[in-house]
């Protein structure tokens, strides 16, 4: 199995990018608090399908840049080097799948850039419209990012205790181990923190968005996700013209990708496998 660690310079900052197999390419975007190694458990049996899979840490995370400024981690910039990855790498249309911030990032590329995405999933959150339109229940939900919003406070209490807050995240022993050797440096725990700064304030810069996504979609959702209701991802259909698939997984917590790898897994390659081939050139940007 091929496999490369990139240090590609995009943007202005360095992007560490896993690149494993060889073939039509993947691109795993990872949430908060996670790095390209959260995906683990889909790299072998994606490559094994014939599948090029790229896990880019995103800026401030693992082996990627940090920018100081708060700004430097709005969506529009992740976006930007999730493209730029892909240009530097002569690869003009992509299958993307994201997870949590991850996943904002792949319908905003969806949006932003149509022509360079073949298909997209999205694990555990919905289009924005919809996922701003869920109702109470699932503001109450989402009501922890007003917490994470306070500079000092957030990290001090994320990281106490020998990160015992997080360590309740998820059942999954080493994902929590993973992210106490990634945040050991307070100030990465503050560039993670830094995507809720830069974006929840201005209502994710995107939530008011209706165009219709002309992408084919797979909305995948797990039903002891505490911080996602099943409302935002179902009513995300109504967002998508190019195919809404929906699937949901029972028993699997928010990193469903970690604690249901076999459901995520047959779930990807059953929607890759009946996407139509594109017979046309991607169109520049």
């Amino acid at each position: 199995m091929r496999q490369e660690s990139l240090q590609l310079m995009v943007n202005g900052l360095r992007l560490h990018v896993q690149s494993v197999g060889q073939g039509p390419a993947v691109v795993l975007l990872h949430g908060f608090p996670d790095t390209h190694v959260v995906w683990r458990k889909q790299v072998a049996p994606l490559v094994a399908a014939g599948y090029r899979v790229l896990a880019p840490d995103l800026r401030g995370y693992g082996g990627s840049d940090a920018p100081l400024a708060i700004d430097a981690y709005r969506l529009k910039h992740v976006c930007a080097d999730v493209l730029a990855m892909l240009d530097a790498l002569a690869i003009p249309r992509a299958r993307i799948v994201g997870h949590d911030w991850g996943a904002v990032v792949g319908w905003l590329l969806c949006m932003r850039a149509p022509e360079r995405i073949e298909q997209f999933a999205a694990l555990s959150v919905g289009h924005p419209a919809a996922f701003a339109r869920a109702g109470i229940l699932q503001a109450l939900r989402s009501s922890y990012m007003m917490w994470f919003l306070v500079p000092g406070l957030a990290e001090r209490s994320l990281m106490a205790g020998d990160f015992y807050l997080m360590s309740r995240f998820t059942k999954d022993r080493a994902q929590v181990g993973h992210w106490k050797r990634s945040f050991r440096d307070a100030s990465r725990m503050t560039a993670a923190l830094n995507y809720y700064r830069a974006n929840v304030p201005r209502g994710l810069g995107l939530l008011s968005q209706d165009e219709p996504v002309q992408v084919p979609v797979m909305g995948v959702w797990s039903s002891n996700d505490p911080a996602l209701g099943e409302t935002q991802m179902r009513a995300s259909a109504r967002y998508v013209a190019g195919g809404f698939r929906y699937e949901r997984i029972d028993g699997a917590d928010h990193w469903l990708q970690v604690t249901a790898p076999d459901q995520v897994n047959a779930l990807l390659l059953d929607f890759f496998a009946g996407a139509p081939q594109s017979a046309a050139p991607a169109s520049p940007l």
